[in-house]
């Protein structure tokens, strides 16, 4: 999906406290200064249909998180500008030994429905969203904290076979309304980083009281709230009792649900959308956005990439490093990037965005150069693939992702002599229903927005065992070693070089194929001030403004 050519994380977080007290970000245009243009106002976005209801500890992709980011707030949020972590409702965050974290909330926080946050709604928040019953797909960012493994149920997730142990983690204390204690089971040095992804947001008392009804009308703690949500939109309006310093100017955002990227370009174009987060390939062709939108467009490298995911299925890859090697070898990335995208990606050589701090170049190694006459030799020897490879995506949203998988299958086709076909499942929310179901052979596209500007988030997440995202099904006990490893050692080189290990074994076992870094390259109307680009790929709603 998308890049960024430069460090984005804070420095090492060894001190006692961990970080300063800071304003918000999103109000800024990367030189301090207020962003041109005029207060209130609404507006309308392309969206797209969430996966599953938007709680928080249950979203894992951008369809929903997209708009959990503007209704809730976390301990910290990221500084639109940077990606580093800024306080939001913590009013600090402290350790002296990255195991025992003390956390202190600021006062003033309020939920939708006019409740406190306290310090009790982050930590019931947290156990909910760990315990295996729930089967929440957020559960897995809380298994650092000590006790996380007692809540869950058995080795296969079944509960009536094998019931979690316990209801609460024994890492999670509350001391007061405004302080709470989080102890891992190991030293976590990042573990502040990561407090401002969605799944740490707080819950409020009226969602465990009925936690059926909640997503009817979900109720955060953010600058915007959910006033409304049909199969079409979903209606955020401000918080006028927000109490952070990333208040945002506009009244009114209205996610459109698109299933054509077209014709929300055609809508863009028109003044009848506002804002478009992602310009379709073949209008970056001869930079005819520019054209279409001048004045009035933005691209910027971000911490998104894409990859190939080989089906844990299938009986022909899923034990044939080689082979799965030799495919990799046979796609012509640089031709993908310029051809099909445009020049709006750039060729993947390793599995970590070069966005954030530790990010090491080339780690793929050969396997990700392209040679076909190496790539043949090796496919032959390795076995070769009998039958149809597939190579599925979803389209409805973004049509690129189905030519790519054309331009990946015609590569395989004319260099391996592979019979290979796209499978093309429709919407975004009914392909990842289709991973979790396992129920694609071959391979499939996969990409990943960052949650959090760390080299953590583009390993744990997605390759150590049991990972929510882990669609590889990958498992290597050497793998989980060096994350605990690199997890426990100090933030900044000694955690990062244990991090690059890891990755390391990526090459070695290659479950997946890293594919391209994107850009994020996105479209506003004529009523909209300048839009700016966020690090991780999304256009900045809280600084936004009508002219």
């Amino acid at each position: 999906m998308r890049a960024r050519s430069r460090a984005a994380v804070a420095a090492a977080f060894t001190s006692v406290a961990l970080f300063a007290t800071a304003c918000g970000g999103g109000g800024t245009t990367g030189t301090g200064e207020e962003p041109a243009g005029t207060e209130g106002g609404e507006i309308t976005i392309n969206g797209c249909t969430p996966e599953n209801p938007l709680i928080p500890g249950n979203t894992s992709e951008v369809c929903g998180g997209n708009v959990l980011d503007a209704i809730t707030a976390k301990l910290v949020h990221y500084n639109s500008d940077t990606a580093e972590p800024e306080m939001d409702i913590a009013e600090s965050i402290e350790t002296e030994d990255n195991q025992n974290f003390t956390v202190k909330l600021k006062s003033g926080y309020k939920f939708h429905d006019g409740t406190d946050v306290k310090a009790k709604n982050f930590v019931d928040a947290w156990n909910y969203t760990s315990s295996g019953k729930n089967g929440y797909s957020g559960g897995y960012f809380m298994s650092a904290i000590e006790g996380w493994k007692d809540l869950q149920c058995g080795d296969e997730g079944d509960c009536d076979a094998t019931p979690q142990k316990a209801e609460e983690m024994t890492g999670l204390k509350v001391v007061d309304d405004t302080t709470f204690t989080i102890k891992t089971t190991e030293k976590v040095s990042n573990l502040p980083v990561r407090l401002g992804y969605s799944a740490f947001a707080p819950m409020p008392d009226s969602f465990f009281a009925d936690p059926e009804s909640y997503p009817d009308k979900p109720v955060g703690a953010g600058p915007f709230q959910l006033e409304s949500r049909t199969d079409t939109e979903m209606v955020l309006t401000k918080f006028a009792d927000y109490a952070g310093a990333n208040k945002p100017s506009l009244d009114k955002i209205t996610f459109k649900i698109y299933t054509d990227a077209g014709a929300a370009y055609a809508d863009v174009i028109s003044g009848s959308l506002d804002i478009m987060d992602n310009i379709p390939s073949d209008q970056l062709v001869g930079d005819q956005y520019q054209s279409d939108l001048p004045d009035r467009n933005a691209q910027l490298e971000t911490g998104s990439f894409r990859w190939i995911t080989f089906s844990p299925n299938d009986e022909q890859l899923k034990d044939n490093v080689e082979l799965r090697k030799a495919i990799s070898m046979a796609i012509n990335r640089e031709e993908i990037a310029e051809q099909v995208m445009s020049g709006s990606a750039l060729p993947a050589t390793s599995w970590v965005s070069p966005a954030v701090d530790g990010a090491k170049p080339d780690t793929c190694g050969e396997a990700c150069v392209f040679d076909a006459a190496k790539a043949k030799e090796m496919y032959d020897k390795a076995g070769g693939y009998k039958g149809t490879m597939t190579y599925t995506t979803n389209t409805a949203e973004a049509a690129v992702n189905g030519q790519i998988g054309e331009a990946v299958c015609n590569q395989l086709k004319n260099n391996l002599g592979m019979d290979c076909k796209l499978n093309n499942v429709g919407d975004f929310a009914t392909f990842n229903k289709g991973i979790d179901a396992n129920e694609y052979k071959g391979m499939f596209r996969s990409g990943w927005q960052m949650d959090y500007p760390s080299i953590e988030n583009f390993l744990t997440p997605i390759y150590a065992n049991g990972a929510d995202s882990n669609w590889s099904k990958y498992n290597n006990p050497e793998f989980e070693k060096l994350l605990g490893e690199a997890a426990a050692a100090d933030a900044g080189e000694p955690s990062n070089t244990k991090y690059q290990e890891a990755e390391a074994l990526l090459a070695a076992d290659f479950p997946t194929a890293p594919l391209m870094y994107a850009k994020t390259t996105i479209g506003w109307s004529d009523r909209m001030a300048p839009v700016k680009i966020t690090p991780f790929g999304t256009p900045d709603l809280f600084a936004a403004k009508l002219k």
